[in-house]
């Protein structure tokens, strides 16, 4: 049962005026909470090595200030770190929103895993740049991969000692590097 029935336009009208972030999708509007210490040190900890690794490519990474919107859905969020290549695609009704990352980056938490590993990320996978979501757990040295090949969607998952390659943006996370660099156990 729907509580509202917001219009994006309404959406972007609260967003803008909000200094807290939400997510809009089938006429709702969802505030998103607050992350860990953690949760904010290891987002910033895959920026910055994608960053490193991205120096004179093409693609560009982005904090989790970015909106992404799916198009398909009509999903708009703002995932932990977004990589676009080439230029950015803004979407017609939102100026602000891109609509063709190449990569994007969820931080788990312990209230949004279910839906980041769930229906999160089928919402990502129907965006048609997108080749590449990066899941990483706060909870152990982990992270998880689902990329796009032409064989169908692959997950990879690495834990200590690993890494994992995002091969569409030719970049390695390691997980070891992610982690100390957060300050992780």
């Amino acid at each position: 049962m729907r509580l509202h029935c917001y219009t994006y336009l309404e959406y972007r009208s609260l967003e803008d005026a909000s200094v807290t972030k939400h997510e809009y999708l089938d006429g709702e509007i969802y505030a998103m909470a607050g992350g860990t210490p953690l949760h904010a040190a290891l987002g910033a900890a895959v920026v910055t090595s994608l960053g490193s690794q991205l120096g004179g490519s093409p693609c560009r990474v982005y904090n989790s200030d970015l909106r992404v919107r799916v198009v398909a859905t009509g999903l708009a969020t703002y995932p932990d770190a977004t990589v676009v290549c080439g230029d950015v695609e803004n979407d017609l009704e939102d100026r602000q929103a891109v609509i063709n990352p190449k990569a994007v980056v969820e931080v788990l938490s312990d209230g949004t895993e279910a839906y980041d590993r769930g229906e999160k990320l089928a919402h990502y996978q129907k965006i048609a740049s997108l080749d590449a979501v990066v899941l990483v757990s706060q909870k152990e040295r982990r992270i998880e991969l689902w990329q796009r090949e032409s064989s169908g969607c692959v997950r990879a998952d690495a834990g200590r000692e690993q890494s994992v390659l995002v091969n569409s943006i030719g970049c390695t996370l390691t997980v070891d590097a992610v982690y100390d660099a957060a300050g992780a156990e």
